[in-house]
């Protein structure tokens, strides 16, 4: 029978670390202060939010350096039971933390650079804009440090429902319904999200996740049904948050009807939360079910990679929009590669952490040239045939672009994206994954296709159409967008080994 300790009176002590919750109280104030500013600022002025907001990241990314031993934690309690000396806490700044929060403020920065452009170029309201990308980063760079339940479902929602109102900022039409497509199946997931962690909590009495990971395995036979219908519909509500196959269907129309920052910023900065929350989740509270859970992320892995390729080999380049999807139906592939090291870690706990530190290494290689490649759309346009020739009229973004393109398709000379993505095999392989390793690499020679057909219309003799697109001088903000991004990748291209080094904390120690 298992038995709950009931706290003593006097014995719950919360201690706060403000250092430790720094980088996302930095954008939480900030975001406050954009929205009162916003208030008093004549429209001649409203450029200085924008760049308030990129200030922000760059201070928010700044304050990761104090913590980079990676062992702080606040908000902890103890029951006064034996045993229990240290308590649990709700928010732990440690390496795998701190990796995905350098993932999203590094995302943030980049995605507040190329809205810099954007929000003139769309006239999107930029009070409103700032507000709602601070307030939805904070969200995503509490997430990854949350130890309970509670505390992630509200970091989840809290980088949710700010990006529903970005999505519906576009002005042409289409960003109301796609927001509504968005809003709809968000909802669904965190209600069945919820379902679960309120399962789970009445079959082991505890929303932290040291303390579930701890109660699963001595819960009473009458409450093991509950036990384990919770873990399935609470890894479901996260797994949707990813894009993962069968619940991506909301991500074409979606990235497709935002303004461009916004969907890049979901596909990389909102899928960073989600990964986040489902690495925690899983390998922290839930390893007492690692084979069933790491079965079922394993198929549920292929079926995204394979379900994500397909959609983007569909797109025709004359579409509208059609730069866009294929990148949206991208990242629903890539998000099949970035659940792969999950799985793994269900198989072997001894070898979780290096699993995760896979996952973080890919994610951090898949959101530089995303977002890079994301920044070029916004350049180059959101049709595909608008890349034709873009090499004759401009060199620079074009030899970025195909950059990005080979990184996202693992070829040389994106020594990085080669690197994610054999580290990503390799943790299909030691976790005994052999058919999972098997349909990856099938995967990765299909969306050669996609990636070098688009590389390719780079180089191509230009259409007489989009010859006089050369005279337009390129905004700096997205200049500076792309030449970090391309710097960045050309940087671990060299260094490769630095990523996984940083992702397993080593760089951090």
């Amino acid at each position: 029978m298992l038995n709950i300790a009931v706290p003593a009176p006097g014995s719950l002590i919360q201690s706060i670390d403000w250092l430790a919750v720094a980088p996302p109280l930095v954008l939480a104030a900030l975001a406050l202060v954009v929205l009162v500013a916003d208030l008093f600022l004549p429209p001649a002025r409203k450029a200085v939010l924008g760049w308030l907001s990129v200030a922000g990241f760059v201070a928010a990314l700044a304050l990761l350096l104090p913590l980079r031993d990676g062992h702080r934690s606040t908000f902890c309690t103890k029951t006064g039971a034996v045993g229990d000396a240290l308590g649990s806490c709700s928010y732990v700044a440690d390496h795998f933390a701190l990796a995905f929060q350098l993932l999203v403020l590094a995302g943030g920065l980049l995605v507040a650079l190329l809205s810099l452009f954007s929000v003139d170029e769309d006239r999107l309201p930029a009070g409103e804009f700032w507000f709602l990308l601070l307030a939805s980063a904070c969200g995503a760079a509490l997430l990854p440090a949350c130890r309970d339940l509670a505390s992630l479902v509200v970091a989840l929602e809290l980088t949710s429902l700010p990006a529903f109102a970005l999505v519906a900022l576009r002005r042409d039409g289409r960003g109301g319904e796609a927001a509504l497509k968005f809003f709809l199946s968000s909802v669904t997931a965190t209600a069945v999200t919820l379902l679960g962690v309120s399962f789970v909590y009445a079959a082991t009495g505890s929303l932290y996740l040291d303390r579930i990971a701890v109660a699963l395995p001595h819960v009473q036979p009458q409450l093991q049904t509950l036990a384990a219908v919770g873990t399935v519909l609470t890894l479901v509500g996260f797994a949707f948050k990813t894009a993962a196959a069968p619940f991506h269907f909301w991500v074409p129309d979606t990235y497709a009807g935002a303004p461009v920052p916004v969907a890049a910023y979901l596909s990389v900065v909102g899928k960073a939360a989600g990964l986040a929350g489902l690495a925690a989740i899983a390998v922290l509270g839930f390893h007492s079910y690692g084979r069933d859970w790491g079965t079922a992320l394993a198929v549920l892995a292929a079926l995204t990679m394979t379900i994500g390729n397909v959609g983007a080999l569909r797109q025709r380049a004359d579409a509208p929009q059609s730069a866009v999807r294929l990148l949206a139906w991208s990242s629903v592939a890539q998000a099949g590669y970035l659940l792969v090291p999950i799985a793994a870690a269900g198989f072997d706990r001894g070898a979780g952490a290096g699993a995760i530190g896979s996952t973080v290494a890919f994610g951090l290689i898949y959101g530089l040239v995303n977002l890079g490649a994301f920044a070029v759309v916004m350049l180059g346009g959101t049709r595909l045939d608008a890349y034709q020739g873009l090499f004759a009229r401009r060199p620079a973004v074009a030899l970025a672009m195909a950059f990005f393109l080979l990184n996202l398709a693992g070829l040389p000379p994106g020594v990085v994206g080669l690197f994610g993505k054999v580290v990503v095999f390799r943790a299909a392989v030691d976790a005994g994954l052999g058919w999972l390793a098997v349909i990856m690499a099938v995967n990765v020679v299909v969306a050669l296709y996609y990636y070098l057909t688009w590389t390719a219309k780079l180089f191509q003799p230009a259409a007489p159409s989009e010859a006089p697109a050369s005279s337009r001088p390129l905004p700096t903000a997205l200049t500076v967008a792309v030449a970090l991004a391309t710097v960045l990748g050309v940087a671990l291209s060299i260094a490769p080994q630095v990523v996984l080094q940083l992702a397993s904390g080593s760089l951090f120690g």
